[in-house]
Formats: structure tokens, C-alpha cells, sequence
């Protein structure tokens, strides 16, 4: 059976939800730009086949659906520059921390930010290659790490400074991960076209202007490290998905410091996949009957 090259979930011009491999024309890489798609059946972490069958992609959704994906972890301070940038030493081992699956969102939809999160400063931004695991793994040596990998997508690890790092004592867990807060897609891509994820690109933008621009290269810890280390006494899952850190550029690292608004446009991109672009939004308070 052939196996796919993008995957994406996607509402088709049907009206129906589809997974399926994405059809991009000669030279482009970036899966937000792809209008058809071959449509997969099956179980995407068992037995499937992308068939013939192609269909119009109307809307891209989040590459995984919430009964496919599983623990989304996460890794703080993994790139040098950003290390150095936030004045805290570089990490002798992984930093590292959980999001709820709630917070994962798709590459188009908005960033919504509770009123809690509304309170004070701090709102970031943070670009991160996401690595989905492919097969159940533990105690994996670096040398085969990437062979659990199912493919790479990029991320956004949205965060609220004064949630995770000054109220209660620092709550990293509550300040990253409100509802929607890990954008991520906008597909897929196989690690058999990614064969090296230590040399791409990896941006951000804000309003139009780059803030974030790097190479993984820099990480601290490789994706074949990140997974040894996590897959110690720990089993990864089909469906688990590694937010891998951010580069230099955060909001919080600048002078002055720039925080995210109500109405801001952040697109996050890496090299070989593409981008996600997503709004900020103010959300009201729930009215209390």
C-alpha cells in the first residue's frame, strides 16, 4: 500500500472531513497552498491506503483528529540563542513540560485568549517543529530515534509570561496551555521526505514582520535526542506529538518587549512544510445566568 508524502485533514467542498495526502504542484512545498487531495482510508497509525479518489480541500483542519493524537509534550529553552537571549543557562537535560490536548488547534484557526489570560502582560509567541511519533517506542537509542517518527509539522507554543513564570510560583502548564494555544500543521510531512529535520528553516512572522528567524540546527537537543531521552522508562504512543522549543525572537527576549494584541496575525513557518497563520482573539467573558 503506498504510504503518504503531506498528510492533512481537511473539510472538502463536499462537506465532509477527509484525511488525505496533499497535492502540491512542482517546486512548492508549503501544504497550506494545496487545493486537492488524494483521499487516505484506513487508520492512519495502522493499516491504510491513499486512494485515487481526490477531492477539493476547502478548509485545512488540524493534521490529527483529537482521538488520533495523544499527550502533546513539550520542550523549554532547546535552541542555544534562545537560552541565551532569556539569561538562563543552557539545559544539561531536556526542559520539560505538558500541554492539554485542548489546546491544540489547526493552522487557519483563531488563537483564543481567555480573559484570564487577558489579565497583565505577557502574551507570546513561539515557532516549534513538531514531531508526531508514528509507532509505540521505549527506551529507543538516538541512533534509531527517527524511525518512530511519522512525519514533522510546525507549531505554535503560545504562551502567557506572567502565568507561566510569575504567578504561584511559575505555572508553565497553566501559562501554555489555555484552549486553542498549540496551533500546529498545516500538515504533516513524512520523515521519509524529511530525512534531516536538523537543517530546516524556522520562522515567524507578526503582522507581516519576520521576529523569528533561525534554524534547527541551533536546538540544544535533536529530535533523535529529544526522543531517547523521553522514550526512557516512558512509552511514546502512536499520536503523540513533541513541541521540540523555539528559537531566539520571543516576544519576551526583546527590548523593548513585544507582546501579542487583540486583532494580531501570527504565521508561523518551517522549511519542507509550510504555515500557519492565526488570529488573535479576545474572547468575552461568559455571561453567568
Amino acid at each position: 500500500m503506498a504510504t503518504f508524502s503531506r498528510l492533512i485533514r481537511f473539510l472538502a467542498k463536499d462537506g465532509r472531513t477527509y484525511y488525505g495526502d496533499a497535492i502540491l504542484p512542482d517546486g512548492v512545498t508549503d501544504i497550506a497552498k494545496a487545493k486537492q487531495a488524494k483521499i487516505i482510508r484506513g487508520q492512519i497509525f495502522g493499516k491504510y491506503d491513499v486512494t485515487d479518489q481526490v477531492e477539493d480541500i476547502r478548509l485545512l483542519l488540524a493534521p490529527l483528529a483529537l482521538d488520533d493524537a495523544k499527550t502533546v509534550r513539550c520542550l523549554g529553552l532547546n535552541y542555544e540563542q534562545h537560552a541565551k537571549e532569556s539569561n538562563l543557562p543552557i539545559p544539561k537535560f531536556p526542559v520539560l513540560f505538558y500541554k492539554p490536548i485542548t489546546s491544540l488547534a489547526g493552522p487557519t484557526d483563531p488563537i483564543p485568549v481567555h480573559p484570564l489570560a487577558q489579565q497583565g502582560t505577557g502574551l507570546d509567541y513561539e515557532c516549534e517543529l513538531v514531531a508526531i511519533i508514528g509507532k509505540a517506542c521505549s527506551d529507543v537509542p538516538e541512533s534509531s530515534a527517527l524511525d518512530y517518527v511519522l512525519g514533522y509539522a510546525i507549531g505554535n507554543d503560545v504562551s502567557h509570561r506572567d502565568w507561566q513564570l510569575k504567578h504561584g510560583g511559575g505555572q508553565w502548564s497553566l501559562g501554555k496551555g489555555f484552549d486553542g494555544w498549540a496551533p500546529y500543521g498545516p500538515g504533516i510531512v513524512s520523515s521519509k521526505i524529511i530525512k534531516d529535520p536538523q537543517n530546516l528553516q524556522i520562522t515567524t512572522k507578526l503582522n507581516g514582520k519576520t521576529v523569528q528567524e533561525s534554524s534547527t540546527k541551533d536546538m540544544i537537543f535533536g529530535i533523535a535526542k529529544t526522543i531517547a531521552f523521553l522514550s526512557q522508562g516512558t512509552t511514546l504512543l502512536p499520536g503523540d506529538l513533541i513541541f521540540t522549543g523555539t528559537p531566539q525572537g520571543v516576544g519576551m527576549g526583546r527590548k523593548p518587549q513585544l507582546w501579542l494584541k487583540d486583532g494580531d496575525i501570527v504565521e508561523v513557518g518551517l522549511e519542507g512544510v509550510g504555515s500557519c497563520v492565526n488570529k488573535v482573539e479576545f474572547t468575552k467573558p461568559k455571561s453567568k445566568l
